[in-house]
C-alpha cells in the first residue's frame, strides 16, 4: 500500500553472512530482503545445501523476499559472452525464486564488446526476448535496472526494449542514484518510464562518489514523489554502496553494517 512502504535492502553490502544481513534489518524494523550474495557467494552458485540454510534462516527471521538480483546482462557478462550462462543461471534462480516466495529476477541488458550500435542493440534484444520467454515459462518477472547495458541509460531504449520483447514477464527496474554514477539524469529518465517501473532501488550519489539517500544529486526526494503520484505500490530497496566500492576487489568497510543502518534511516525518511 502505498501509506505502508514495503522497506528492504540488498543486505549483503552490510554483511556477508545470512546472520549479519538478516541482523543490520532486525534493526532497522524493516520487513524485506533483496538477496544477491550470501558470504560472497551469487545465489545461483549457492550449494543446494547452503540455499535451503539461507531459506530457513529468512523464514524464521519473517523476512520477506522481494527480489533476487541476478548477474544476467550484468557488468561482467557483455553482449558476446556465451548465452547459455544466463540461461543457467535464470533457471537455478526461477527455482530459488519460487522456494523464496518472490517472483523478481534483476537484470541487466549486456555491456558491449566491440560491436556496432545495431549489432549490439539486435544482439541484446534477442537474448533478453529469449530470457523472457523462459521466465514467462517459470512463472517470474525479470526486472531490467539502469545501470549497464545497451538500454541501461536512455528511457527511450528501456521503451523499445519492452516494445521489441514485448513480454509480460519484462519489466524495469529503476535505480535512483545510478544516473549521477554513469552520467545522466536519473530523475529525466524516470520521468519517461515510470509508468513501467516494477521495483525500485535506492542510492545517491554526488561528484565525489556515493553518499547518504538525500545528501547527493540524485534527487532521491523528487523521485520518490515522482514514484508515488505514477502509483508505484511495490518495494524500495536500499542499495547504497557506502561500504564496499562496487564492482571491485576488496573487503567490506569494519563500519559496513551501522553504515549501512544510517543510509536505512535516511531512506526511510524519504520513503515515508
Amino acid at each position: 500500500m502505498l501509506g505502508d512502504p514495503v522497506l528492504a535492502g540488498i543486505t549483503d553490502e552490510a554483511a556477508y553472512d545470512i546472520g549479519g544481513q538478516i541482523s543490520v534489518l532486525d534493526t532497522l524494523g524493516w520487513q524485506g530482503i533483496e538477496l544477491r550474495t550470501v558470504d560472497r557467494v551469487a545465489v545461483a552458485e549457492l550449494t543446494d545445501e547452503r540455499f535451503t540454510a539461507v531459506s530457513t534462516a529468512l523464514a524464521d527471521s519473517g523476512l520477506r523476499v522481494v527480489c533476487l538480483a541476478s548477474r544476467i546482462g550484468g557488468w561482467a557478462r557483455p553482449v558476446t559472452t556465451e548465452l547459455h550462462h544466463d540461461l543457467t543461471e535464470l533457471d537455478i534462480l526461477a527455482e530459488r525464486a519460487r522456494v523464496l516466495g518472490t517472483p523478481y529476477l534483476r537484470i541487466m541488458s549486456y555491456p558491449n564488446d566491440g560491436l556496432p550500435d545495431p549489432d549490439w542493440r539486435s544482439r541484446v534484444i534477442a537474448r533478453i526476448a529469449d530470457l523472457a520467454d523462459r521466465a514467462e515459462r517459470h512463472g517470474v518477472t525479470l526486472l531490467h535496472e539502469n545501470c549497464s547495458g545497451w538500454a541501461g541509460t536512455s528511457a527511450e531504449r528501456m521503451l523499445e526494449l519492452l516494445d521489441e520483447v514485448a513480454s509480460p514477464a519484462l519489466k524495469l527496474l529503476f535505480d535512483t542514484g545510478n544516473g549521477v554514477a554513469h552520467g545522466y539524469d536519473g530523475f529525466d529518465l524516470l520521468a519517461d518510464i515510470v509508468d513501467h517501473v516494477e521495483h525500485v532501488h535506492i542510492k545517491d550519489a554526488d561528484e565525489r562518489g556515493f553518499t547518504l539517500p538525500g545528501e547527493g544529486a540524485a534527487r532521491v526526494a523528487d523521485c520518490v514523489k515522482l514514484l508515488r503520484a505514477g502509483g508505484y505500490s511495490g518495494a524500495w530497496s536500499l542499495e547504497p554502496h557506502l561500504a564496499i566500492k562496487p564492482h571491485e576487489p576488496g573487503e567490506l568497510a569494519p563500519d559496513a553494517a551501522s553504515t549501512f543502518v544510517a543510509a536505512g534511516r535516511a531512506m526511510a525518511g524519504l520513503v515515508r
